[in-house]
């Protein structure tokens, strides 16, 4: 087993964490507190390579792996989860394309993400339909050649400014097999009969976008349909291990982002006469937090790594690391309030942002419920 990283991954590292540091913490509380987009950082972060790093190179992309991917996206929740939502969700939705749709398709919808010219998302969600996929009621209709869609997705991302989005649709109702009949299908949001709203008042991420699309007979070309028709549930099945792996990086890197916080919060504060850091239960916290942190960040690696080598044991292990290093982002953001005292309880502090933008994590790409539901299946199954 290596657990070294090469020269050029730790200078990729080195250069994120100072874009983190120059460009995203001095603004993030402002961005916050303001519910707004980044758009700023968002085109410098495009000028770094960050949007769409993962894509293929011939398409603007670095080609980074999910383990390179998983380690950019630490670095950068450690700084501020809601603006790194921002950047690591630019091209949310891609995959599908990048695994079976044409082309053209890439040529159109992948380039304009890497150069910061477009955002994208994956509209799944409805407000009766969560984790049961299969219970969307938004329809796509064949008519000549086109699609005809109708319907809402609720709780979007990138969905107020986004520019086109893989919707999940039924486009064949009549079909027996419950996980058939479903396909995804582009939509460019400048589409007659599309709208979004925007959604405000989340208790964290706020400045990730989130919005509820509505969908009005909307007419997309029959050539936006992305892979086989009726194919649309199984194709998002496939990127579950990979999604899954990155909210669970996600929350390694808000619990690295708490902890350094905690660590350096507890060595300035004094009471007693002396700093709370020489105090026992102030110790126990710290090391605690940084255990608990380096756990998670070893069983997502391990996922990650078994994402790029497609190991057969690759579902259970992203539904662990997902169930757990969100467990761990929260129980350390809440240790982390703890160690600042009063001032953790006001948003003077990150520790403040980070406690709500923790538990988001235990909630999108599946709950922790259905994390667990997926690790006993697999045992059940087949063992693991």
């Amino acid at each position: 087993m290596e657990f070294s990283r090469s020269d050029e991954q730790e200078q990729v590292l080195e250069e994120v964490r100072r874009f983190a540091d120059n460009e995203i913490r001095p603004v993030a509380s402002e961005y916050d507190q303001e519910e707004k987009y980044p758009e700023e950082i968002m085109e410098k972060a495009a000028e770094m390579g960050l949007t769409g790093a993962h894509f293929p190179i011939e398409y603007g992309g670095a080609g980074y792996s999910t383990l390179e991917m998983a380690m950019i996206t630490e670095e950068l929740f450690a700084a501020d989860p809601g603006i790194a939502l921002c950047i690591t969700s630019a091209g949310f939705g891609a995959e599908a394309i990048m695994e079976y749709g044409t082309d053209e398709q890439k040529e159109r919808y992948l380039p304009p993400i890497t150069k910061g010219e477009s955002v994208m998302g994956a509209a799944i969600s409805e407000p009766q339909a969560g984790s049961d996929v299969t219970s969307i009621d938004t329809r796509a209709e064949k008519d000549g050649d086109e699609w005809v869609i109708n319907g809402s997705k609720m709780w979007i991302t990138n969905g107020s400014v986004g520019d086109y989005f893989v919707v999940m649709a039924e486009t064949d109702p009549h079909v027996e097999d419950r996980y058939s009949g479903f396909s995804q299908i582009v939509v460019e949001a400048d589409r007659d009969g599309f709208s979004a709203d925007k959604i405000t008042g989340k208790m964290g991420i706020r400045a990730s976008d989130t919005a509820e699309l509505v969908f009005d007979d909307v007419r997309v070309p029959e050539e936006n349909l992305v892979g086989s028709r009726g194919m649309g549930f199984l194709q998002l099945m496939q990127f579950f291990d990979e999604t899954r792996t990155a909210v669970a990086a996600q929350g390694v890197g808000i619990a690295k982002g708490a902890a350094e916080r905690a660590l350096e919060y507890a060595q300035e504060r004094e009471q007693f006469g002396r700093s709370i850091s020489e105090f026992q239960a102030i110790q126990h916290k710290l090391a605690d937090m940084h255990i608990r942190t380096e756990a998670a960040r070893q069983l997502t690696y391990k996922s990650a790594w078994s994402v790029d080598n497609e190991s057969q044991s690759l579902t259970a292990l992203a539904s662990m690391a997902k169930e757990f290093a969100s467990r761990v982002a929260t129980d350390v953001a809440d240790e982390a309030v703890q160690v600042y005292g009063g001032s953790g309880f006001v948003n003077d502090y990150d520790v403040e942002r980070f406690y709500r933008d923790s538990k988001i994590t235990q909630i999108y790409e599946g709950t922790t419920e259905i994390q667990k539901n997926i690790v006993a299946r697999e045992l059940l199954g087949k063992g693991f």
